[in-house]
């Protein structure tokens, strides 16, 4: 019995996999267990940002597996407080809780901007306002949160307190915002929703009206974040800030790590005893994250993924001029969607046949997140495939 055979009898179904068992990564490369070679388009989800077993992450793994992997959260360790030590320094937050997760991370989020109003004895200001076609998780909180309705089937009731309005539509947000709403959260840039960036323009005005109304603005930037945009954190493209911010994803390279980031303000509906994680955190996990951070938040790095961003929207837009069937290219840095009229499988099947991996969202929607390390020369290839297949 083979892996795929074994997979199949004992893992629950709960994914719809590709190919052959995957044996080997480096750089933007993946083999499977044929020794077929795929060139990364979709790193893991947006997780791989530095590629496959890279050296120095691979070198912070195995020091620190060596020395010490995990002693729990009543104990203090050294890579945890370097990695919020330096997230605090590249971003707005002063205080950092550290999860396994993605979802864990927005439901930190999510149970922060609850617990920061009922402290300061307003109780009934707990709903929360998410944006339709918005993804923030699988837990029960963060599957309420979402804006997709497949994302919940069968799971109902679901949990009180959340609202969606459209997103990119200021007055559908307004209309919402009572005096029982606690917080707005949204992604930058959607991922699962199909790529959509926020307007410039509608990011900055949802701000001022959080700042107005006293209402903490929560940005999830587990897909979107840790310069897969084009800045270290994406909300940094529009040049306004939250009160609350949830990483994951990349952050760890490919190691299970979340993070909730709030200033201090926003920090005060947490005290001790009132979140927890056993395994958030580990010196394993922050020691990884800890040398992800230093080389994707330099300067030199984003810029290349800025420049690399553009290079490939260029060519996908040149696709387009070429191919009907091609609806639109949206997308910023290295997260980029290429929406077609229909049948998004077919050409992440036919583009595996190829040599590339990449994934279909929405449906109608093809999705490229590829390690930030891919070269121009990779990205004309991809092209090249894809052009063939319309």
């Amino acid at each position: 019995m083979d892996s795929v055979q074994k997979t199949d009898q004992f893992i629950f179904q709960t994914y719809q996999r590709q190919g052959k068992a995957l044996v080997k990564g480096e750089g933007v490369f993946l083999w499977d267990e044929d020794g077929k070679k795929y060139t990364d388009f979709l790193a893991g989800i947006a997780v791989c940002g530095l590629g496959h077993c890279h050296p120095k992450i691979t070198e912070a793994i195995c020091r620190q597996a060596s020395t010490l992997v995990h002693v729990s959260n009543l104990f203090f360790t050294l890579p945890q407080a370097e990695l919020a030590s330096r997230l605090c320094e590249k971003s707005f937050a002063d205080r950092v809780f550290f999860a396994n997760s993605g979802a864990e991370a927005n439901e930190a989020a999510i149970k922060l901007a609850r617990r920061y109003f009922q402290k300061k004895g307003e109780k009934n200001r707990f709903r929360i306002i998410t944006m339709l076609q918005s993804f923030h998780g699988r837990t029960m909180a963060t599957l309420t949160a979402t804006g997709q309705d497949k994302v919940k089937d069968g799971f109902y009731p679901l949990l009180e307190g959340f609202s969606h309005v459209s997103f990119n539509d200021l007055k559908a947000l307004e209309d919402q915002l009572d005096d029982t709403v606690c917080a707005v959260m949204l992604e930058p840039v959607q991922g699962e929703g199909g790529i959509v960036p926020a307007h410039a323009g509608y990011l900055k005005a949802v701000r001022e009206l959080c700042t107005k109304k006293g209402i903490l603005l929560i940005f999830d930037e587990i897909q979107c974040g840790m310069g897969r945009c084009g800045k270290l954190f994406a909300h940094q493209l529009y040049d306004i800030v939250p009160d609350i911010m949830t990483l994951a994803k990349a952050l760890g390279n490919g190691l299970p790590i979340g993070a909730m980031l709030a200033t201090r303000e926003a920090a005060t509906g947490f005290d001790v005893g009132s979140h927890a994680t056993t395994f958030g955190g580990t010196p394993l996990a922050t020691a990884a994250a800890l040398e992800v951070i230093n080389i994707i938040g330099t300067e030199s790095f984003l810029d290349e993924v800025r420049q690399k961003g553009r290079y490939f929207k260029e060519k996908l837009v040149e696709l387009k001029e070429k191919h009907s069937r091609i609806v639109a290219v949206r997308g910023e840095g290295l997260l980029i969607g290429l929406e077609i009229d229909k049948d998004a499988a077919f050409f992440v099947g036919k583009l595996m046949e190829k040599g590339f991996i990449i994934n279909g969202i929405q449906d109608k929607v093809l999705r490229f997140a590829p390690p930030l390390i891919v070269e121009k020369t990779d990205i004309d290839r991809l092209v090249t495939a894809l052009d063939s297949l319309f």
